[in-house]
């Protein structure tokens, strides 16, 4: 193996991580293959990921928080509650749709890795149902939504939507009439939070 002349960083395990896990899918993905890319031995990665599971759990990781801080930077916007809501839903579906459309073997990719990752999973959706709260939280405060409990109406309101970005439902993003649903979905969800 050549020696690479740059520092190898936990970065750059995980953006050669995905290249390989695009490249191979996970079943066939290795620590080994990891390392090729690099131009590192194995043992060079293990030192900063000790297993192939920790390694698969941190590119899912990587991964889903991209989605979150795209939406915390919404959730957390100086914009009206409501306008924030429908922004940050727009957001989710738009990110899961882009990743299911523009990288479809990375998304299938990942959908197995996610399978396999249930603690980092269940972080990612702890972390956007406390977005979502901030908002309605935002909402009653400042008496646009009436909801008597912020969290359960954020945890109802991401149940409700659940069509429109989890990966199981992926394959009906595209088909005609998507967005009217999404529309109609989020507009009747908005209305019930004001009464």
């Amino acid at each position: 193996m050549a020696p690479t002349s740059e520092t190898l960083t936990a970065e750059r395990i995980l953006e050669a991580t995905e290249e390989v896990l695009r490249r191979h899918g996970p079943a066939k993905a290795t620590v080994v293959d990891v390392a090729r890319a690099l131009g590192v031995s194995h043992g060079s990665v293990y030192r900063h990921f000790r297993t192939k599971a920790a390694l698969r759990e941190a590119v899912t990781k990587r991964w889903l928080d991209r989605t979150s801080e795209a939406l915390a930077g919404i959730a957390d916007a100086d914009a009206d509650p409501e306008t924030r809501l429908r922004d940050w839903a727009r957001a989710l579906f738009e990110a899961k749709r882009r990743k299911a459309g523009d990288d479809p073997e990375l998304f299938a990719t990942y959908s197995v890795l996610v399978g396999e990752n249930g603690t980092v999973v269940g972080d990612h959706l702890d972390d956007l149902t406390t977005q979502l709260t901030r908002i309605v939280r935002d909402g009653t405060e400042a008496g646009v939504f009436t909801a008597g409990d912020p969290e359960t109406a954020a945890d109802a309101f991401f149940r409700a939507t659940v069509h429109f970005h989890d990966p199981c439902h992926a394959g009906e993003w595209r088909r005609p009439g998507i967005e009217d649903e999404f529309e109609a979905v989020v507009g009747l969800l908005v209305r019930g939070l004001r009464i």
